[in-house]
């Protein structure tokens, strides 16, 4: 009997390009994927995945357990937009925790060896003076941070009371190769990027002087498989991503050095954590972790293939669940 791992979000960035690195690195395994296109794209998806599409919120997954048997889940789908959650609860906690739910009770029936989930520095809120250490108390600012910070909770309490094997990632401020450059609410990189090319300025919101430490993806799949075949990584919370800080106006910067133009244009400030400067010790010693790509030359690569995309339409919500308080530049 082959091998198998499930990929949810196979459409988006990390599970597409997860699926990627599995097919090429590890063939003795069978990559089933779920996803239902609203933040991917199904030409991102390698053919030689099994993809199932669906909606995790409501559809029936039982079938796809029980037919596939699977080794290792990857529980990558979500709506991760940190800033836009305040005015999207319902379907912020249906996306993140419901789904995540969904998926800790298939693992436990069908006795996944490890559940390797997906959870955000959003979790951590603040931080301790900007610092975000795997130990400290989490206090996040947002109902995306909140929802993250229960799946992570719910995930340990399967593990205490069903034997589930787990490891929680902490990715931060992904970009690369296949990231959805459509979407106006989330990924400041690709939205910069999404800009230029339609002929606008690049939106920074506030002084700029937020820093964050930017992930490029090529870094973390090694990583990301690691924390399900590694026997250290199990029952671990683990930060993982970029180790250099850079502050909003600095990265977009680098960006218009890349690109060789492009004006930026400055907008109210959001409600949003100043400073994310995770540590990174824990991804070294447990994943094998290595920051191998600087800022500019992953925004070279991301660029380059950028700018061979087809003209999409940009996602925008139509109506939000909430309109009281929500910033001018999100108003429809």
């Amino acid at each position: 009997m082959s091998k198998k791992v499930l990929i949810t979000g196979v459409a988006g960035l990390l599970g597409s390009r997860l699926a990627d690195w599995i097919i090429e690195n590890k063939p003795e395994y069978k990559v089933v994927g779920i996803d239902d296109l609203s933040g991917g794209f199904e030409e991102n998806i390698n053919p030689k995945v099994d993809f199932w599409q669906m909606d995790l919120v409501d559809h029936p997954i039982e079938n796809c357990f029980e037919v596939n048997k699977f080794d290792y889940v990857f529980h990558f789908a979500a709506y991760a937009a940190e800033g836009l959650s305040p005015f999207i609860r319902s379907f912020n906690y249906d996306n993140n925790l419901k789904v995540t739910a969904r998926i800790v009770n298939e693992c436990i029936k069908n006795d996944v060896k490890r559940l390797v989930f997906t959870s955000t520095l959003a979790v951590y809120g603040h931080g301790e003076g900007g610092i975000f250490n795997e130990d400290q108390q989490q206090a996040p600012i947002d109902p995306y941070g909140v929802a993250k910070y229960a799946c992570e909770m719910d995930i340990q309490i399967a593990n205490e009371q069903h034997g589930l094997d787990y490891c929680i990632i902490r990715p931060h401020n992904v970009y690369g190769i296949k990231q959805n450059i459509w979407d106006k609410y989330r990924n400041v990189l690709g939205i910069w990027m999404f800009q230029h090319l339609n002929n606008q300025p690049m939106t920074i919101f506030g002084d700029g002087r937020q820093t964050r430490a930017f992930s490029y993806i090529d870094d973390i799949l090694e990583p990301l498989w690691n924390a399900a075949i590694r026997p250290e990584a199990s029952k671990e919370i683990i930060n993982l991503g970029g180790v250099s800080e850079h502050s909003i106006g600095h990265a977009a910067q680098i960006l218009q050095m890349v690109i060789g133009d492009g004006d930026v244009t400055y907008k109210e400030a959001r409600h949003e954590v100043k400073h994310s400067i995770p540590t990174f010790q824990k991804s070294i010693d447990i994943l094998g972790f290595e920051h191998k790509t600087s800022l500019k030359a992953g925004l070279q690569e991301m660029w380059e293939w950028a700018k061979k995309q087809p003209m999409r339409e940009r996602f925008v919500w139509s109506k939000y669940e909430l309109e009281k308080g929500i910033y001018s530049f999100w108003k429809n």
